[in-house]
């Protein structure tokens, strides 16, 4: 009996304990558990911002509404903007798994630069509002407006200074498991404030007719 056991693998012992007395989880497994209850609640987060925008939409406070203040070209451009840069990040993704370097540059760069154009146009969108008399302090409207767009403005912000981090890292310590890592969280990131500035451009721009 002991020679038996001496000869089982240490893999055929891990499959005869139970589930609740092995050991911790590999680091990716915990490294992406937690930057998906990341996500989950930053969704928690723009899902509040949502809701107080639904309640307050309406309440202009005799000033100007959303039909009056919104230039739907100027947001058209900056959805294709963010859209396309989904698609650009979504190949930095194939090319950092390949290991390709050069490609991961190349398409890390697109995505940046339509991700700041976005930001820009967004920048431009508050600094003409705010001139218009049609600031944050203007309504509850305006309040929740400028909550939410500066919300996500801000998480867009973020993802840019991560990319140029990760760059740096990419450059200074190559593909090392834990860089693809929080490469890998990076793009995720991205595309999660994609789905959202869909919710926006939907709920926020469209909607202005409907209120």
């Amino acid at each position: 009996m002991s020679s038996t056991n001496a000869l089982t693998s240490p893999v055929d012992r891990e499959d005869q304990i139970a589930i609740s007395e092995r050991g911790p989880a590999s680091r990716e497994v915990v490294a992406g558990f937690g930057f998906w209850l990341f996500l989950l609640s930053d969704i928690v987060i723009f899902g509040a911002l949502f809701a107080a925008y639904a309640v307050l939409a309406g309440r202009t406070a005799g000033g100007p509404d959303g039909l009056e203040l919104f230039d739907k070209g100027n947001v058209l451009i900056e959805t294709m903007c963010l859209l396309a840069s989904s698609f650009t990040c979504g190949l930095c993704s194939l090319a950092i798994e390949r290991r390709n370097a050069p490609l991961t540059y190349l398409w890390a760069a697109f995505t940046f630069a339509l991700g700041a154009v976005f930001i820009g146009m967004e920048i431009t969108e508050f600094i003409h509002m705010i001139g218009e008399d049609a600031g944050p302090d203007r309504s509850a409207f305006l309040s929740a407006f400028f909550t939410l767009v500066g919300t996500h403005g801000l998480h867009v912000t973020v993802g840019l200074c991560w990319f140029a981090v990760m760059m740096a890292q990419v450059a200074t310590l190559g593909f090392r498991d834990a860089v693809v890592r929080r490469l890998l969280c990076l793009t995720l990131f991205w595309h999660a404030l994609d789905i959202v500035w869909v919710g926006v451009f939907t709920i926020v721009y469209l909607g202005a007719h409907y209120v």
